[in-house]
């Protein structure tokens, strides 16, 4: 075996986790491919000089750099983002021969409600929590990769960490419970329920839908139980009979994916909490849904 192909293969082995760090950094799937690819010529080009021993070590703390150079070169794009903007989903069909619940489990990706969080958090921040907290890189590592001290690194995630526990919403919710909840919703939705899907919603419930400036989507969150239920059969009134909303799987928990045919229209994750829905984040940006519209994640 070649070298090259010597390392190929450790490559492609290392490649589900450094997708997951890239994306957890970026908030965006197809950033992420970009970033493991690029980082692939780099390794390649790394090992001629000075031979690679941890190819999956090595091409963790690279990756997360070439994630977090994207990451502080879009941030100003995004401050400019029509209407609000949300991580891109990883979206797929339900097991068929699995309950959704054990799924949900066995399932690492990071969740949605943890990614919309992250957005909040300056770039070294998130870099930091997420290499630490998420991946358990040592504070040195992360130092090399953010570009400070492991001292300054580790007050970077210690206060991405506070901000994290104080703002996300409820991460370990019974799958069960989050089921039913989700079901429930959509059965509702579906029936134009006005009582019933305000007898799901939270008092505080707040409903956020991101277009891009593309496509229809409310340039502000929606707050309330009263007007996000309006708001949800509004969206859902724009659709004709023949198309259909399906429960599957964002992120690792339950959501629903609107078809216009074969045309993947929305995706919708929500976080739940004592069998009522707090939050309701909606992606309509096409873009965001390129990936799973084409079957790389719905198959």
């Amino acid at each position: 075996m070649g070298r090259e192909e010597e390392l190929a293969q450790a490559y492609d082995a290392a490649r589900p986790r450094l997708i997951r760090v890239a994306y957890s950094v970026l908030g965006t799937y197809s950033d992420a491919e970009d970033a493991v690819s690029d980082t692939w010529l780099k390794l390649v080009g790394a090992d001629r000089r000075d031979r690679v021993l941890d190819v999956e070590a090595w091409a963790t703390v690279a990756v997360a750099r070439a994630a977090l150079d994207t990451l502080r070169s879009t941030r100003m794009r995004r401050e400019t983002y029509v209407g609000p903007w949300l991580p891109e989903p990883i979206v797929e069909r339900l097991p068929s021969e699995s309950n959704p619940a054990d799924r949900v489990t066995l399932d690492d990706s990071v969740s949605y409600a943890l990614l919309v969080v992250l957005e909040s958090l300056t770039p070294a921040e998130r870099t930091a929590f997420v290499l630490h907290d998420l991946f358990a890189m040592p504070f040195q590592d992360v130092a090399s990769v953010v570009g400070r001290t492991p001292a300054a690194v580790r007050q970077l995630a210690s206060r991405a960490r506070g901000h994290v526990q104080a703002s996300t919403p409820r991460l370990k919710v019974d799958a069960d419970e989050h089921k039913r909840t989700v079901s429930a919703f959509l059965a509702a939705a579906a029936g134009g329920d006005l009582n019933g899907l305000v007898s799901l919603l939270d008092h505080d419930v707040v409903a956020t839908s991101d277009g891009g400036g593309q496509v229809s989507a409310a340039r502000r969150p929606v707050q309330g139980a009263e007007k996000v239920a309006r708001f949800i059969l509004g969206l859902l009134a724009r659709y004709v009979p023949d198309r259909r909303a399906d429960l599957v799987m964002v992120n690792g928990v339950l959501g629903i994916a609107r078809y216009d045919g074969d045309h993947l229209d929305f995706v919708v994750s929500f976080g739940t909490g004592g069998g009522r829905i707090e939050t309701i984040d909606i992606v309509r940006a096409p873009e965001k849904l390129e990936h799973a519209a084409a079957g790389d994640h719905l198959s």
